[in-house]
Order: structure tokens, then C-alpha cells, then sequence
């Protein structure tokens, strides 16, 4: 009996126990979170910190300044960066930018003459020429030097005997069906020699490209004929000399058919014209250095020569005589 009456105040105190430390626990939460509330400042600083956060986000995918497209996060619709390339933060332009501008000063540091200034004789040595063929100014060529037995100087150009024997036969290749006639050449040794010659024959195979067979006159400035061949450099002149060039019309030639040649021409020849009732008609040029006009008609007119740096001159009052040198009063310029 005394141990029933023991246990039952003993339960009714745990059990207010238990039931006080919670209420406790509420209560000092209370107090905590009060206290939190009565802070200064607290009041609107957290919720102020997400909508700073939020503008952020929102200005990231935002146009760059001046582009005036907007941005696009995939790459596939994003511009070619050639096309439109982002403004750099240094304000240097960009490579590609150089890249362009560099072909517009290439020009200046060529400075290549213009026809008109090349007719004056201001150029000196130029590069190359506007219708030179394959012996063009301002280049060098090396090969062998030959000789050979020259006679009275004439050969396969047509211009008969030579008033002198500083003369040479161009290789096969080099004299080109007749284009390298009467080109005024500086021959140089290998011992420090040196000859001016003019192209008068042709070299037939197996001369090769790039030689010479000179006359024997002219080899001797060189070297003795008993090298026999001898390693040379050569290059395209524009001499003094002539004074002026001549026209001459081929035997046989009449108002039906003709040829004409030029001779004495400072610069190698490129083409020649006759005026016929349709305007100027270019002829057709032969291996042995004549320009035909197969129905003769210009013959007796006008003539329009042409050298290799494409001036012009025009020669009137040249009488149809066959086999007749007729001097003029006109020569190309030096270059």
C-alpha cells in the first residue's frame, strides 16, 4: 500500500518535467528573434541584397556598348568575328584591320613609271618591258660564248653587210622567230672583259638557251679563240648609238604584196603597223626579220613602229622602193 502511494506524485513531477523545458525552449527563441528584430539597420538589408543580385543577372547577357546587336549566348548565331570584330579595350585596331591597309602602301614602294614617262627616256634600266619577249631589260642571263666566222656580217636578219664585225648570233630559243634581231647586248667574262655586240644571225640548235656565238672579232675582246667556249653573262642595252633608224622595203615588193624591215632601231623591235583605208593593220613577222603585208595593202603609206617598252613612232613619206634603205628622221628613246 505505501509503495502505490509513493509512485504517484512521482510521475506528476516528471511529467510537469517535460512539459516546462519546451515551453522554455519557445520562450528563449522568442526572446532570441526579438532581439534580431530590435537591431538597427536589420530591418530591409537582406531583402535589399537579392534584388542587387537579381540586376546582376540581368545585365550579364546585355549588348556590348556600340555593337548595336544583341547578344546571343549560342554560338552558331553569334557573328563572325571577321565580319564584326568586338572593340578592343586598348582602342588598337584589330589584326585583321592591318592586314587590310598593308596592300594600299604597296604601290608606293614599287613606283613603277608610267608608258608616258618611259617614252621620255627618264627610265633607267627598267625591270621589265611591255612587250618584250623573252630577252627582257634589267635582266641578266648567263651561258657560253662561241665563235664563228662572221664574213661581211650579214645573216639570218636580213640587214646585210655590217658597217662593223661587233656583231653575234643569238641561240635558237632566245632569238624567238626574229624578235631578238638588231637588240644591242653587253657580254661579260669571267675575267672582267666586257663587249657590246649586236644581235645580227641566229644560232640554230644545238645552241643552247642562253648562248652566244659570237663573231671572231668579238670573241677575242673576250678571251683567244682557242678557249673556244667561255662562261659569259649577258644583258639587253639601250646605247647612244644610232642616231636614227631606217625603213627598207623587201625585194619583189610591190602594191600587191610587200615586206618591210626596220634597221638601225635603238630598242629591239615589237611590232609594226601600216595605215590602210580600215585604220592601222598590224603585220605578221617572219623568222627572217620582215613584217609581210601578204596583199600589199599600207605598202607605200604610213608606217608605225613599235619597240618593246611600247613606244611608238610613226614614219611618213616612205616611197615603195624595193631593196632601199630610207633613212628617217626618228629614233626610239634610251632607257
Amino acid at each position: 500500500m505505501r509503495a502505490t502511494k509513493h509512485a504517484a506524485p512521482q510521475s506528476n513531477r516528471r511529467r510537469g518535467l517535460v512539459m516546462g523545458i519546451p515551453l522554455a525552449l519557445v520562450a528563449v527563441g522568442l526572446l532570441v528573434c526579438l532581439a534580431f528584430a530590435l537591431l538597427p539597420g536589420s530591418s530591409g538589408e537582406a531583402g535589399a541584397t537579392e534584388p542587387a543580385a537579381a540586376s546582376v543577372a540581368a545585365t550579364e547577357p546585355s549588348t556590348p556598348p556600340g555593337t548595336g546587336v544583341p547578344a546571343d549566348p549560342t554560338p552558331s548565331a553569334a557573328p563572325p568575328s571577321v565580319t564584326s570584330p568586338p572593340p578592343s579595350a586598348t582602342g588598337t585596331p584589330s589584326p585583321s584591320a592591318t592586314l587590310t591597309a598593308r596592300p594600299s602602301a604597296a604601290p608606293v614602294t614599287t613606283a613603277t613609271p608610267s608608258p608616258s614617262a618611259t617614252t621620255g627616256g627618264a627610265r633607267t634600266a627598267p625591270a621589265t618591258a611591255s612587250q618584250a619577249g623573252r630577252i627582257k631589260p634589267g635582266t641578266s642571263y648567263q651561258g657560253v660564248a662561241t665563235s664563228y666566222d662572221a664574213a661581211d656580217g650579214n645573216g639570218a636578219c636580213s640587214f646585210g653587210p655590217s658597217g662593223d664585225l661587233m656583231i653575234a648570233a643569238m641561240n635558237h630559243t632566245d632569238y624567238e622567230s626574229s624578235k631578238a634581231c638588231g637588240a644591242f647586248v653587253l657580254v661579260r667574262a669571267a675575267n672582267g672583259a666586257s663587249i657590246t655586240v649586236r644581235i645580227v644571225n641566229e644560232c640554230p640548235l644545238p645552241c643552247a638557251p642562253g648562248q652566244l656565238d659570237l663573231s671572231h672579232e668579238a670573241f677575242a675582246k673576250l678571251a683567244d679563240l682557242s678557249v673556244g667556249r667561255l662562261p659569259i653573262t649577258w644583258s639587253l642595252l639601250s646605247p647612244v648609238a644610232p642616231d636614227a633608224m631606217s625603213i627598207r622595203y623587201k625585194t619583189g615588193s610591190t602594191q600587191w604584196w610587200c615586206g618591210i624591215q626596220v634597221i638601225g632601231h635603238r630598242n629591239p623591235v615589237a611590232a609594226l603597223e601600216v595605215l590602210t583605208g580600215g585604220g592601222w593593220r598590224q603585220l605578221s613577222r617572219t623568222d627572217y626579220n620582215y613584217f609581210l603585208s601578204p596583199d600589199g595593202s599600207g605598202c607605200g603609206g604610213p608606217i608605225r613602229v613599235t619597240d618593246i617598252y611600247g613606244e611608238q613612232l610613226t614614219v611618213d613619206g616612205v616611197a615603195l622602193q624595193p631593196d632601199v634603205a630610207q633613212p628617217t628622221r626618228v629614233q626610239f628613246a634610251r632607257h
